[in-house]
């Protein structure tokens, strides 16, 4: 089989389930997974032949894709603020929100000249927060929690790949009643997205990703956030910071809650779509 031919079989197989452009964004994703091809190679070669296994390889996938698993879990990784993490069932894929959320503290940090700055992820996940903070703020010293003992598995391999040095701890924020130290800057994206909101939501999703890193009860919306903020309310240094990202149906109730918890000062930030998915708080009004 050729390139041309797989490519054939591959757009007649997957587009009674997916957009043109998905289709072709899939095939240029598996290419170079699996056949170690640039977009710009296969267009120069339509005639290359490609192995049986390689065939297999793709056929395996187009049959994942057709009972709605996100490519990102296919081919086991994605990418986040320019770094490659390595991802599986236990952890969320993350959002470009996220990486907004990324740039926002970077943006921040860069202005303060500490010779070094205690950071603290909770709810790491795939670590994609945690490593990527450690990589670009050297001075940083990161620490990261999670529930998810498979999550931290995931997560210690993205450190280890990008070779930063990440402390992470497996710890249900429920059971504990104070952080084990103080810390400049917490960082968290808790599950928030309400029960209600199902049946919004893509099949991929629902499906495929981890539903206790997702969802949260219609009655109790900000409990981890509520938790969060306690801890960080004891947890965080003079001049400390606490950023979150957030449901943006909710900023309003957040803002609320961070207020009741005693931040005196709280800034809510869009994301490129203009709705409302970070927040940042401080203990002190001039802060």
């Amino acid at each position: 089989m050729t390139i041309t031919e797989l490519k054939q079989h591959f757009f007649s197989e997957l587009q009674p389930s997916y957009p043109s452009e998905e289709v072709q964004s899939f095939f240029s994703i598996l290419s170079e997974e699996i056949l170690k091809k640039t977009r710009l190679e296969l267009a120069l070669e339509p005639d290359a032949t490609i192995s049986v296994l390689e065939q297999e390889q793709f056929e395996t996938a187009v049959i994942r894709l057709k009972a709605q698993e996100p490519i990102q879990y296919i081919i086991g990784r994605t990418d986040f603020f320019g770094l490659s993490f390595t991802l599986n069932s236990h952890t969320l894929i993350p959002r470009p929100e996220t990486e907004e959320l990324v740039a926002w503290i970077l943006e921040l940090q860069k202005n303060r000249t500490e010779e070094t700055v205690s950071v603290l992820d909770l709810g790491t996940g795939s670590g994609c927060i945690a490593v990527t903070l450690a990589k670009y703020l050297p001075q940083a010293q990161v620490d990261a929690m999670d529930i998810s003992e498979g999550a931290l598995e995931i997560a210690k391999e993205n450190a280890a790949y990008h070779d930063v040095s990440v402390t992470f701890r497996h710890q249900d924020i429920f059971s504990i009643g104070e952080l084990p130290q103080p810390y400049d800057l917490i960082v968290s994206n808790p599950p928030y997205v309400r029960e209600l909101e199902k049946e919004h939501m893509q099949p991929n999703v629902l499906q495929f990703e981890p539903e206790a890193a997702l969802f949260v009860p219609n009655d109790n919306p900000l409990r981890f956030y509520q938790k969060i903020a306690q801890l960080a309310k004891k947890g965080l240094r003079d001049q400390g910071v606490l950023y979150f990202e957030i449901n943006e149906y909710l900023s309003n109730d957040m803002r609320q809650m961070l207020n009741n918890e005693g931040f005196a000062q709280v800034v809510i930030k869009q994301d490129m779509f203009g709705k409302d998915r970070m927040i940042k708080a401080t203990i002190h009004a001039n802060d």
